[in-house]
């Protein structure tokens, strides 16, 4: 390998790793070894540290053999003369500098120096500095800090089903602001996570997307870590806990964590302008997971050698691109970065006039910054798409009914109804919902548009930047047009789409939707499990936890709440060799557990034969495992004769001496935990929650999010179990976060889990 890299990356990781010895021991000395050292929101301590060394790092002093590790795997800087350095010496280096990086962040989390505060070329920014009031509107904020296990479960099905294929750590400044926001836009609309971190010369690609209004943050996939090199073991530990979570690995297992990312996780390191010492040091840290580095200056190249799955380090010089101009030569550089990774990228072609992405689903449109609004307070919004005959349906066709919003005064609203008329010789009258519910996604991928709710309760705004750049009514109906083509072709071969302004239209159309709505109501509350043959299987997380096997019947929907019975049955009609396969139930060989000869056939069979049985309906027999992605954790309390219900969304103390991040350690990875649960949070209102352990009466104690989100829903459970108050008797967080305060409360509101039979 070259000479050049190896002595800047072992140079470099020897100079980083003496500065964590240096730091820690002044901490230790102004602080104290016990002083507490934690990343916020994971109980994945320190994630680097904890996945390579198997460390559990709670102080500073703990920290002090982790700066011997490091030491121990450090190499010489090569000498002028004769010394042939080789790739596992400077993969070495790379190692130890992830580990003093790790430290240093730990050391300044004690001190209450991260999340870093916004910095503006160096320093804080000063008010006179501001150049927009966006910029302003930044001010005294902090970076985001390492992502919290909240987030990265949040993030698992997006991640195991490809909609979000892997993740980009940019490091460094871009050639300029127009130039950054570009590579940041191909990457969003290739639904790739970004990653932000590290400077050239005090001047950072957070600063540059900052000073062009660029939204940041967990909901838009663009993640600033910090205005330094060292940030960048943030998105590396993303990466541990990813295998920690999802894979069923355990810290210390640093081969196999290190195989599960090259294999599993598809990232890539871009770096942006100069590449100094601790760069290359870092980069030699990443490329120990698989990840390559691609660079936009001169700099020396690693050719493939089985690190990574392609090339390792490859230098692609923006200037020397081939392009019309700056932003194609931007586009040309993710490209490459993809190709070198290998990353698999499904791209839907829109026809609309603003970028397009799952990326952008999360945006939200300000008051402010509205156009027009459709639904929420001031008009109506609703969405229905039906099945209709072959000639009945124009496929193509996208027609507006009624004026469009060119006359709706600015932040103004308006009426609207959006009709999706689909043909298909193997479309079902059951998939009607399930096509309906992809509106939202849909719509939401483009950029300036905001979609929240459905049916005849959505909520859509235009924002004042999509309408300036042309977005009319009628690509609404072309996002649909393309989207349901792409992605449901194999059952839908006709699209049409109406959009109603007209009053009188819109009326008669909407009560035409409301009769429909209704009587899906009805045709799905009456489906059971004993009501038909077979259930359907979801391995889609398999990519991330193999020996994981969802089991998905008409009354016990999907662990991460995103896909029930019809989604399956719709999934495996249009991809028949799918993640979604059918279970023929077989022998019902205990109706009160639910267990059926065909889904322990089917399940020993596809978890690599590590899963010999599974009861549907029991918390306390063989439950089903569980990957990482679920909504809500449920587990036994023995002394309460109960289970709690502990919310993905809840990082508070539980009864059981655990948050949530930590009980998902006991849940996932495909593991078969008696008495531990992973399931989706709409499991709760099923009449086989629990049954055979004794039903929702068992719930003792449930995070308060779960109980105001879902209020309406709970309270007609509780009345379905002849208790109306027995919501009211179950505590949450804000009454009792320990066994001793839990108890005294249920006696007191007489909750029935005391006088049922016992769990044990």
């Amino acid at each position: 390998m070259s000479r050049y890299i190896a002595t800047r990356a072992i140079r470099g990781a020897n100079l980083i790793v003496a500065e964590a010895e240096r730091m820690l021991k002044e901490a230790i000395a102004e602080l104290g070894p016990d002083t507490p050292v934690k990343f916020t929101n994971t109980a994945y301590y320190l994630p680097v540290i904890l996945a390579f060394t198997g460390r559990e790092v709670s102080k500073l002093g703990d920290l002090v053999p982790v700066i011997e590790d490091a030491k121990r795997i450090l190499h010489p800087i090569p000498g002028d003369k004769l010394w042939l350095p080789y790739l596992g010496e400077t993969l070495d280096c790379g190692m130890a500098t992830l580990l003093a990086e790790e430290a240093i962040e730990g050391i300044r989390f004690a001190r209450g120096l991260e999340p870093q505060p916004i910095t503006w070329e160096g320093s804080y920014i000063p008010s006179t500095s501001f150049t927009s009031p966006d910029m302003e509107a930044q001010a005294g904020k902090r970076l985001n800090g390492p992502i919290d296990d909240i987030q990265l479960r949040a993030w698992g099905i997006q991640l195991v089903d490809g909609r979000m294929p892997g993740f980009a750590a940019i490091v460094g400044c871009a050639k300029s602001n127009e130039v950054a926001v570009q590579i940041v836009r191909e990457l969003q609309q290739r639904n790739i996570l970004v990653f932000l971190c590290g400077n050239v010369n005090g001047r950072s690609i957070i600063h540059q997307l900052m000073e062009e209004g660029v939204e940041m943050g967990y909901d838009t996939y663009i993640i600033p870590f910090g205005t330094d090199t060292i940030a960048a073991i943030y998105p590396l530990g993303f990466a541990a806990r990813s295998a920690l979570t999802f894979g069923g690995l355990k810290p210390g297992q640093a081969r196999e964590i290190l195989l599960y990312n090259k294999y599993r996780v598809f990232a890539f390191v871009l770096a942006l302008g100069e590449v100094d010492d601790l760069k290359y040091a870092t980069a030699a840290g990443a490329i120990n997971y698989g990840f390559p580095t691609i660079a936009d200056t001169v700099i020396p190249q690693i050719l493939p050698t089985g690190v990574t799955t392609y090339e390792h380090v490859i230098s692609m010089p923006f200037d020397d691109i081939e392009g019309k101009d700056d932003l194609e030569r931007a586009k040309k550089l993710v490209q490459r970065c993809i190709e070198v990774r290998g990353v698999k990228i499904k791209i839907t072609e829109v026809p609309i006039p603003v970028p397009y992405g799952s990326a952008f689903e999360g945006e939200r449109v300000r008051k402010a910054d509205m156009r027009v609004e459709f639904g929420g307070k001031y008009s109506r919004c609703f969405e229905y798409l039906k099945m209709s005959d072959f000639d009945a349906v124009e496929d193509g066709k996208i027609t507006v009914v009624g004026p469009g919003f060119e006359d709706v005064p600015p932040e103004g609203s308006m009426d609207m109804g959006i009709v999706v008329e689909v043909a298909g010789r193997k479309m079902q009258e059951d998939f009607e919902p399930v096509l309906e519910r992809q509106i939202h996604y849909f719509i939401n991928g483009a950029s300036g548009i905001q979609h929240i709710g459905q049916r005849d309760i959505a909520w859509i705004r235009i924002s004042k930047a999509a309408a300036e750049k042309g977005f009319k009514l009628e690509h609404f109906g072309k996002i649909l047009y393309a989207r349901f083509h792409g992605d449901f072709g194999a059952i839908v071969d006709k699209v049409q789409v109406t959009i109603y302004t007209d009053k009188a239209k819109m009326e008669e159309w909407l009560a035409k939707a409301r009769e429909a709505y209704d009587r899906r109501n009805r045709r799905l509350a009456d489906m059971t499990d004993e009501s038909v043959e077979e259930f359907y299987s979801c391995t889609l997380c398999q990519s991330f936890a193999p020996n994981h096997v969802c089991v998905v019947s008409p009354e016990r929907l999907g662990l991460c709440g995103a896909y029930n019975w019809l989604d399956c049955k719709a999934s495996h009609q249009i991809n028949p060799t799918g993640p979604n396969q059918p279970i023929r139930k077989g022998t019902c060989e205990d109706p009160v557990y639910g267990i059926f000869s065909g889904v322990n056939e089917f399940v020993y069979q596809h978890s690599h034969q590590s899963v010999q049985q599974v009861s549907m309906y029991s918390i306390m027999v063989n439950p089903m495992t569980a990957c990482g992605c679920f909504e809500c954790i449920a587990m036994v309390i023995p002394e309460a004769n109960g289970i709690m219900v502990v919310s993905r969304e809840d990082p508070s103390m539980t009864p059981a001496g655990m948050t949530f991040s930590t009980l998902a350690g006991m849940a996932g990875g495909g593991l078969q935990t008696p008495g531990v649960m992973g399931h989706g949070k709409y499991y709760l209102t099923s009449k086989k929650f629990i049954s055979a352990d004794g039903g929702f009466k068992r719930v003792v104690w449930m995070s308060s999010f779960l109980k105001e989100t879902m209020a309406e829903e709970l309270k007609a459970v509780a009345e379905r179990e002849g208790d109306p108050d027995l919501i009211d008797k179950i505590a949450d967080e804000r009454v009792a976060t320990t066994v001793d305060e839990l108890l005294p409360y249920l006696e007191e509101k007489g909750h029935p889990a005391l006088t049922m039979p016992p769990l044990f």
